[in-house]
C-alpha cells in the first residue's frame, strides 16, 4: 500500500480523529455515571420525576 508523500500526514491525520473519538467515547461514559448519580441524589433529596421512574431503573 502506497500512500505516497503524504503518508506520515494521513497516518497521523487518522492517529488523532482515533484518539479524539476515544476521548469522547471516555467522556460520555464519564458524564453519563455523573449525571446518574446526580439524579439518584436529586431523589434522595425527594424530587420526583415526572415519568415516575427511578434512577435506579434506568439501564
Amino acid at each position: 500500500m502506497a500512500l505516497g508523500p503524504y503518508a506520515s500526514f494521513i497516518v497521523w491525520s487518522y492517529a488523532a480523529v482515533a484518539i479524539v473519538v476515544a476521548i469522547l467515547i471516555g467522556w460520555v461514559g464519564f458524564d453519563y455515571r455523573r449525571q446518574k448519580a446526580r439524579l439518584r441524589a436529586l431523589e434522595a433529596a425527594g424530587a420526583v420525576r415526572r415519568s415516575g421512574k427511578s434512577a435506579t431503573d434506568i439501564s
